[in-house]
């Protein structure tokens, strides 16, 4: 399903000059008592399947946590132990795939991510614990993203460069020029961290996704952006096909000579491949890449619809019976990963009850770098 405007060439040594340098090397070797270090083993790979078993299984996992993570957030808002939620349970193959691919750490030269309210999934992979969803997820002071004052999914870990995640639809398109800015400077100098930006397709409408393209795909100053579109096909309940002229979100990249993408975001396997193919491309040329996902919103929009289970392709159910087929796992072990999260969430959401919720006085803090003094009758 996946499709691109252009191809990276690719280059090959002879077999002729490897032979004709392993025999100069034979010439020159000197024999005497060596210790021998074993070569690492290499992963493990199915024939079936185009990935590795360490990937496949460590994938899986992150997208059942995840998965169950989203669960655990609904569960809570229902049972008065949370305002709101909203979140990104069916997205699992696009996002876990992406906080793998990440180049990960604090800093420009690393890659910075603009994400939106539905980056649970590439959170989890990133290495974000449980717990601190849940704390923003009931609105606890001991919340490292917001200290307890914002919604749930609303996430910022600076020292992985995830940005604070916006309540205003698709500003994270905007903010993602100014990274991606300061980025291309650094690729001239040999750097290779890239500016990753997520959002929806009905976000898409918004200015803010205009002003990216524009801004990623000015000749001669191209930036090192993944821009990317989750398309589950509905704006919070308005239809997709009601409102998009254009075949594919993706083929407006076109129009600026850009590198584009669409994908199966439901194919845990095809998305992996195809993100790294692309940040590859986009580390390599310092160009930027519009990608599209085709994906699942299994939960509603949000609380605000119910956040009731909708018809939908379950990408975890997918990628599950895939690896089942391979032989990569079995059904009783998956059963049993479900089983261990669900327990421990629910084991940590009856210790963050526990906790307080935000003093009135630190309403203040954390609104300028290194908490600065924002109250203005202290100015």
């Amino acid at each position: 399903m996946r499709k691109n405007i252009s191809q990276q060439p690719s280059s090959r040594r002879g077999a002729g000059f490897l032979k004709n340098a392993a025999k100069k090397a034979a010439k020159k070797a000197v024999f005497k008592k060596t210790t021998v270090t074993p070569a690492p083993k290499p992963a493990k790979r199915n024939t079936a399947l185009p990935l590795a078993n360490e990937i496949l299984l460590t994938m899986h996992e992150h997208m059942v946590k995840a998965r169950v993570l989203e669960e655990r957030l609904i569960k809570l808002y229902r049972t008065g132990d949370a305002y709101f939620w909203i979140g990104g349970a069916g997205e699992e193959a696009f996002g876990v795939p992406l906080g793998m691919l990440t180049y990960k750490g604090h800093g420009p030269e690393f890659d910075c991510l603009h994400l939106h309210y539905r980056a649970t999934p590439t959170m989890i992979a990133l290495g974000m614990p449980m717990i601190d969803s849940i704390r923003l997820q009931m609105n606890r002071s001991t919340d490292p993203s917001t200290g307890g004052r914002n919604f749930c999914n609303h996430y910022c870990y600076p020292q992985w460069n995830v940005m604070p995640v916006g309540s205003p639809i698709e500003v994270q398109y905007g903010m993602a020029i100014g990274t991606g800015i300061v980025q291309r400077r650094l690729h001239q100098v040999g750097q290779k961290g890239i500016s990753i930006v997520t959002g929806g397709d009905a976000g898409t409408a918004e200015g803010d996704f205009a002003s990216s393209l524009i801004w990623a795909s000015r000749p001669g100053a191209e930036l090192p952006m993944l821009i990317t579109v989750q398309n589950n096909r509905v704006g919070i309940s308005t239809d997709y096909s009601s409102q998009h002229g254009e075949k594919h979100i993706a083929d407006r990249g076109k129009a600026f000579g850009m590198r584009t993408a669409v994908v199966n975001g439901n194919d845990a396997i095809e998305t992996y491949l195809a993100i790294k193919a692309e940040m590859d491309y986009i580390r390599k040329t310092g160009r930027p890449v519009l990608m599209e996902f085709m994906v699942s919103r299994l939960y509603g929009h949000s609380s605000a619809t119910g956040a009731n289970r909708e018809n939908g392709e379950d990408c975890i159910e997918l990628l599950e019976r895939k690896m089942i087929d391979a032989g990569v796992m079995t059904s009783k072990k998956a059963q049993e990963m479900y089983k261990n999260f669900d327990e421990e969430s629910k084991r940590i959401a009856d210790e963050v009850r526990s906790e307080p919720a935000p003093k009135a006085e630190s309403i203040w803090n954390h609104i300028y770098v290194e908490n600065e003094n924002a109250d203005w009758r202290k100015f």
